[in-house]
């Protein structure tokens, strides 16, 4: 399969490996990864504050960019929860039909990593190898936007190696939030701190997620902590090998 990688502004700026290890990931099981290198953002950050005129462009360039593409990969669920939330509205607030009918033909196509691993390429064994204790924290887009349930965790049980231990409150936000960190910085601290708790008594060496915002957000408060705890996105993981980690 020709699978279209759609990396987000975010990892492309501050977490490069993830989108390697995507490329790994999809290449190795055997499937074409094509990089549009003219992609910019999805919208999601000018819409959620505001800026949502502005933000129309963003989804035009976007359409534009991937509307032929077999399926779009893009490891955020921020990113497609931004997209299948609002993309069909801004596109009908232009008064498009045109863009209107490219945005409802692209969005079946646009799915987060571990939908497109479990639920369109039937893959639940990656053949990784990641001999670490890990902790899995499920964002809130993840969860109550897409929907993903289990997935990520069905992914990760069946890595080698790994000893997998289940975070108390896996379903409580960490208190990121975009902006709201920002504009309701004691509330995100509080928040933050009650997930720091739930992660350090996994006593994992690593905690995952499938949005690198939120694993941002609970490295900081981790490394401030100095738990010595790494957080790691579910993409490096699943892309690990046995021959990696003997090298």
């Amino acid at each position: 399969m020709k699978i279209s990688l759609f990396i987000t502004c975010y990892n492309d700026t501050l977490f490069p490996e993830t989108g390697k290890s995507v490329v790994r990931l999809l290449e190795r099981l055997g499937h074409q990864v094509y990089f549009p290198f003219e992609q910019t953002c999805c919208g999601q950050m000018h819409y959620n504050t505001g800026y949502q005129t502005e933000a129309r462009p963003l989804m035009r360039r976007f359409v534009e960019i991937f509307k032929d593409a077999e399926v779009v990969c893009v490891p955020s669920s921020s990113c497609v929860a931004m997209m299948r939330d609002h993309y069909a509205k801004m596109a009908e607030e232009t008064g498009d039909a045109g863009l209107m009918k490219a945005v409802d033909g692209l969005l079946p196509r646009i799915l987060e990593l571990s939908e497109l691993l479990v639920n369109k390429l039937g893959v639940e064994d990656v053949g990784a190898y990641y001999p670490h204790r890990v902790t899995y924290h499920a964002s809130c887009h993840s969860l109550r936007s897409l929907h993903l349930d289990d997935l990520p965790l069905r992914l990760l049980r069946n890595v080698r190696g790994i000893d997998l231990v289940e975070l108390d409150g896996i379903d409580q936000c960490c208190g990121f939030g975009g902006t709201f960190a920002i504009k309701n910085g004691d509330v995100s601290a509080a928040m933050l701190a009650e997930k720091l708790r739930c992660v350090e008594n996994t006593r994992a060496e690593v905690c995952t997620a499938v949005d690198n915002s939120c694993l941002m957000h609970i490295f900081g408060g981790l490394h401030r902590q100095r738990a010595g705890i790494k957080t790691v996105h579910l993409a490096e993981i699943l892309a690990s090998t046995e021959a990696e980690s003997s090298s």
